[in-house]
């Protein structure tokens, strides 16, 4: 009886899996005739564009029927597994592969189920302009094709057709929804190019306008809908911020940048039934820059504006499939602009703000508060995070930027005086002084030690000298011209010192070392911009060296009479201008002595058409020397006349007693060297000296009063070393062979004190003829 049973129970279970292996097998061919179906009918919609809605039902309907089956299938499956598992798990192991085979492939099904319902849904959306909903519905259909991507099995080609079609859905939605925004915010913009001139170019800014929520026909909740619409569409697909920060680039070259650059321009506001319109107007304004506060009131007026109509929208972004980030435009809009924003303010409006001067230091506390108000504005509209305080930040560093500005517009003040001209003069003499701001009492001076001198005088001191002191003008500097634009430097010098005896201890060190900058500044500069000049024109070559002695003059003291009115370290030793003296004073010298070697060279030059000097009984001869000593002295007066009242009166007559000492020194030596001179020839040289003899003092006039300059004449032995010699020549073309042995006198005559006995030998033999008294007289020149 047991064995029977055994048996029945044994054929009832075989054909229980007979019958479940036939049903497996039935399902897997539906399932693969379906998914031959939905591919043929995917291919004929999105390739072959063919309508097919009942087909797609259809094929809907028969994918559900197959997963209900395969759901009881997998149920009778896994109880039969449960129950005779050590009997057939080869077998069933194989089925269940099968059928998960089949899961996949109806998963497959589904998320094209999916996709085809997320597009129709898509479109639906789009007609009805529900921008938000089409835009999510095309995300899910991109989320199910990413799906059907990573899955094996499915043909390339059919994903390569959708992909293709969700490309062209999301393309059409991007073209609607900036059609709409088109509608929304209408940019009238002025013609390209900008012009050049500052009166187009300011009509040509005048033709900006922004028009918001441009409508005609809805109400405003309407329109409000339909932007957030639009806005959160665009928020989806993620082209938001490329939207935004287009927007963002024309509201700051086009809006807010003018308003900051140019004070002539204010915001106009229109509001109208169905927009409102931001425009420009032309006001009058006589300031050259914009004030903080009134730039700031413009720039809110227009944010004020953009937040009311536009950026007040709350949207949102998927982080994933489940959690969604709210997104605040405001906040967005003001990442965008506001670096480049509060850079153009600070350089175009906060810059120009910053005092001159330390007086009007308190006055820009006004600046701080408009600026701290303006940032506080700002985030309550949420264009600013807490965190950003760029403006407040630099208009709080006002001392910092005070100093730089003050040492900026000192520099370029100092430049545009050394490139300035240098023949314009002013007369300097030991009574000039240059105007000092009043100093602070050192007793109002912190920190600073004042060296005390000592009354009490040593037992052991010893006098020195008569006990007479020097004179209240010993170390003045002598009466001459200077550039007037180096008097105002160094007014500039003293000012700047002045004003950082009253500065705070950082300010004060920068504009101590501003001043030191400036003087190096001008030993760079000037020699080079001026260099042509300089070379060219003896005058300014005469009033450069002025100019030079004269800096050097009060750099000797310059730091002394401020050093213990600034802070440390300056008040113990470092304020000090006294290393530039030597270098001053050099370039000064430097530039006058190549200025006095340039004459020299004209002089000699003009000296060498001469001819030597040689056979002057021929005119021809004689009247090139006589050219060639009239432009010597022509030369000379012209330098006495130029030079005149400008150097010192000990440097003129130095200098033109050096040219003129040149000049007769090459005649001399010409006349000593002659081998031959006859008696026309002589009284030719005569002549011509006695030219250069009257008319050589007339050349020193270094006063414009002619009364004042005889004095200057009648030294001029001690201006020119060879003018005895040189009147001493005149006397031996002269005299006879027994008055030159007279005047040789055994070597301490007039003669022998000034030619040696080799040129008296030389002009005996030259003058006389070869006779025994000749040679007696060349015998008693020894």
């Amino acid at each position: 009886m047991s064995s029977f049973v055994a048996e029945v129970l044994e054929s009832a279970g075989k054909l229980e899996k007979d019958d479940i292996g036939t049903k497996i097998g039935r399902l897997a061919r539906r399932v693969e005739e379906v998914k031959g179906e939905v591919c043929n009918t995917i291919n004929k919609k999105y390739e072959e564009f063919i309508p097919s809605l009942k087909n797609g039902e259809d094929l809907v309907n028969q994918v559900v029927e197959i997963s209900m089956e395969i759901d009881v299938l997998k149920s009778q499956i896994e109880n039969e597994v449960q129950r005779d598992l050590r009997v057939a798990v080869t077998e069933f192991s194989e089925l269940k592969q099968q059928l998960e085979k089949s899961t996949v492939l109806l998963s497959v099904l589904t998320q094209l189920h999916e996709f085809d319902t997320a597009l129709e849904t898509h479109q639906q959306a789009l007609l009805e302009k529900n921008y938000t909903k089409s835009a999510e519905h095309l995300n899910k259909a991109q989320h199910n094709l990413t799906l059907l991507k990573s899955r094996k099995g499915v043909e390339l080609k059919m994903l390569q057709v959708l992909g293709t079609e969700l490309i062209v859905q999301k393309e059409k939605l991007l073209y609607h929804l900036g059609e709409e925004w088109k509608l929304l915010a209408v940019w009238n913009l002025p013609p390209s190019p900008a012009p050049t001139k500052a009166e187009d170019l300011f009509r040509w800014t005048l033709k900006t306008e922004l028009r918001l929520c441009t409508m005609t026909s809805r109400r405003k909740s309407d329109l409000e809908t339909l932007l957030i619409s639009i806005l959160q569409g665009f928020a989806i697909l993620g082209e938001l911020n490329r939207k935004l920060k287009f927007f963002s680039q024309i509201l700051l070259k086009y809006i807010l940048k003018p308003l900051v650059v140019e004070p002539s321009l204010d915001v106009e506001i229109e509001l109208r039934a169905n927009d409102a319109v931001l425009r420009f107007s032309a006001v009058e304004s006589k300031c050259e820059h914009e004030l903080p506060a009134k730039v700031y009131l413009k720039i809110t007026t227009v944010l004020e504006f953009l937040y009311q109509h536009l950026l007040h929208i709350p949207l949102w972004v998927s982080v994933d499939r489940k959690e969604k980030q709210d997104i605040n435009l405001a906040e967005l809009l003001g990442g965008m602009i506001w670096e480049e924003l509060s850079e153009i303010i600070i350089k175009n409006c906060l810059v120009f703000s910053i005092p001159t001067n330390s007086s009007q230091l308190e006055l820009y506390e006004e600046v701080i508060k408009a600026t701290d108000k303006f940032e506080e504005k700002l985030k309550e509209m949420q264009f600013l995070q807490s965190h950003s305080t760029d403006l407040l930040k630099y208009a709080r560093n006002v001392n910092v930027h005070f100093a730089s500005k003050k040492c900026q517009d000192v520099i370029v003040t100092a430049r545009n005086l050394m490139t300035s001209e240098i023949h314009n003069t002013v007369q300097i003499s030991a009574d000039s002084k240059i105007s000092i701001p009043k100093l602070p009492s050192l007793g109002l001076i912190s920190k600073v030690k004042v060296p005390m001198i000592s009354n009490i005088v040593p037992s052991d001191m010893v006098t020195l000298g008569s006990g007479k002191q020097l004179g209240s003008r010993t170390m003045c500097l002598p009466t001459c011209r200077i550039s007037q634009s180096v008097q105002t430097l160094m007014e500039l010098a003293y000012q700047t010192l002045s004003e950082a005896t009253s500065a705070t201890p950082e300010c004060a060190v920068q504009l101590f070392y501003t001043v030191r900058n400036m003087f190096h500044l001008f030993y760079d500069v000037v020699p080079t911009y001026h260099k042509e000049t300089l070379q060219k024109l003896p005058q300014l070559a005469a009033i450069h060296h002025n100019n030079c002695m004269y800096i050097a003059h009060h750099l000797i003291t310059l730091g002394h009479q401020f050093q213990y009115r600034l802070p440390s370290p300056l008040c113990n030793g470092a304020a000090t201008f006294v290393d530039f003296v030597p270098s001053f004073r050099r370039l000064g010298t430097e530039c006058f002595l190549a200025q006095l070697r340039t004459q020299r060279d004209e002089l000699l030059e003009r000296l060498s058409t001469a001819r030597n000097l040689s056979s002057l009984e021929d005119a021809d001869n004689y009247s090139a020397a006589n050219k060639a000593v009239r432009q010597v002295i022509h030369q000379l007066k012209r330098l006495g006349k130029v030079w005149q009242d400008v150097l010192p009166v000990h440097i003129y007559c130095k200098a033109l007693g050096t040219l003129l000492n040149t000049a007769i020194t090459d005649i001399v030596n010409k006349i000593t060297m002659l081998e031959d001179i006859t008696s026309e020839s002589a009284d030719g040289l005569y002549a011509l000296c006695r030219t250069i003899l009257e008319e050589g003092p007339g050349i020193f006039q270094p006063l414009p009063e002619e009364s004042k300059n005889k004095k200057f004449q009648e030294e001029i032995p001690i201006y020119v070393p060879k003018w005895l010699k040189f009147k001493e020549l005149m006397i031996v073309l002269q005299a006879s062979l027994q008055e030159l042995v007279d005047r040789w006198t055994d070597g301490k005559g007039p003669f022998a004190a000034e030619f040696s006995p080799i040129e008296a030998k030389n002009l005996i033999r030259a003058l006389f003829q070869n006779t025994e008294r000749r040679a007696a007289a060349l015998a008693e020149i020894k």
